[in-house]
């Protein structure tokens, strides 16, 4: 719910919103165009809510890392006090980019992952679907969809939102292991 909020809220090309309870209503505030306009309202006690208000909880005791619109940023929270539940103001800032210099970290698994995009883009000049993903690890989409989504986050890929084959390899080759 809180990725999905910073998204909208970035349409809005706003970097930072408020949280509040207004009576039995759960509203989001961000400045579009120098004036304070609401981007959010929802009851209280609804079930997305209660999410939003739990995931602006955690991302207040530590930051989340997420990739909306094939960017990855960093979304940190920190509660507002004397405000009540739910009064949270939030930043949503650009994640840094890797040092290419710098071999970065993950697990085995992902380096597997990373080092068939890198031989693919090379064999067939175009970056691999996640089919044929799935038809080399033989897995699941669900999971290719997942591990992709990792590594988008962690900053060791990027894609382009709506088009197809569009991963690209944003660790260089030398730091990837040999592809088993």
């Amino acid at each position: 719910m809180l990725v999905g909020l910073c998204g909208h809220a970035l349409s809005f090309d706003a970097h930072s919103f408020e949280t509040e309870r207004n009576d039995e209503w759960q509203r989001a505030f961000a400045q579009i165009d120098g004036e304070r306009t609401r981007i959010l309202n929802l009851e209280y006690s609804r079930y997305d809510a209660r999410e939003l208000r739990a995931n602006l909880a955690a991302a207040a005791k530590k930051p989340v890392r997420t990739a909306i619109g094939g960017k990855v940023y960093v979304i940190q929270a920190r509660a507002l006090d004397g405000l009540g539940e739910g009064a949270f103001a939030v930043s949503i800032d650009l994640a840094p980019r890797l040092d290419p210099s710098v071999a970065p970290r993950f697990t085995a698994k992902q380096g597997q992952y990373l080092a068939f995009i890198h031989n693919y883009t090379k064999i067939h000049r175009c970056a691999p679907a996640e089919s044929d993903m799935q038809y080399y690890f033989r897995v699941s989409a669900p999971s290719i969809h997942g591990m992709v989504k990792t590594l988008e986050r962690n900053g060791l890929i990027e894609k382009t939102p709506g088009q197809a084959r569009s991963i690209r390899l944003l660790v260089q080759p030398e730091h990837l292991p040999r592809l088993e």
